[in-house]
C-alpha cells in the first residue's frame, strides 16, 4: 500500500505499508520465542482432521445432518486462520528525499501497526499530519530513523 503526501514546506513524502509474516522480535518477546516452530500447529491440525474422519466413518446411516452444521464447522475451522491474517503486524514507512534547495534534509520514519483495518486509517492520519505539520505525528506509531 503506497500513498503520497506533500508537506506545506514543499517536500514530497512517500508512505508505504507492507504486511510482516512474522512479528518483529522485541526484548519483551524474547522469553516466549523459545519454541517458535510450526510443529504444534501441524500436530493439532492432524488430530482435528483425524477426529473428524473418525466421526464421519462411524456415523450411522440414518443420521440426517442439517445444512447449517457443515457451514458452522467451516466457520469454526476458519476462525483462527482469519484471525491470524487480520492481526498481522504491518511495517509503515514514511520517507522524503528532501527539497530541491537542500534546506530540508531527507527523512525516514518507521513504525509498526497491528491489524489490517488499522493500517489504512493510520496511513491516512500520517498523510494528514504531514500535510498539516510537515512531519508525521510524534504521538503516532512512527519514529525517526537515521
Amino acid at each position: 500500500m503506497n500513498r503520497f503526501a506533500q508537506g506545506s514546506d514543499g517536500r514530497d513524502w512517500v508512505i508505504r505499508a507492507h504486511m510482516e509474516w512474522r512479528r518483529p522480535a522485541t526484548a519483551e518477546d524474547f522469553e516466549h520465542d523459545v519454541a517458535a516452530n510450526r510443529a504444534p500447529g501441524i500436530a493439532m491440525m492432524c488430530v482435528a482432521i483425524g477426529l473428524a474422519l473418525v466421526l464421519l466413518v462411524w456415523m450411522p446411516e440414518d443420521v440426517v445432518i442439517p445444512t447449517w452444521v457443515p457451514l458452522a464447522l467451516l466457520l469454526v475451522a476458519l476462525f483462527f486462520p482469519l484471525r491470524w491474517v487480520l492481526r498481522r503486524p504491518w511495517t509503515v514507512v514514511a520517507e522524503t528525499e528532501g527539497d530541491e534547495s537542500g534546506e530540508r534534509p531527507s527523512e525516514r520514519w518507521v513504525g509498526t501497526v497491528v491489524g489490517m483495518f488499522n493500517v489504512r486509517g493510520e496511513v491516512q492520519r500520517i498523510a494528514k499530519s504531514i500535510q498539516k505539520h510537515d512531519l508525521p505525528d510524534f504521538d503516532g506509531p512512527l519514529r525517526p530513523v537515521e
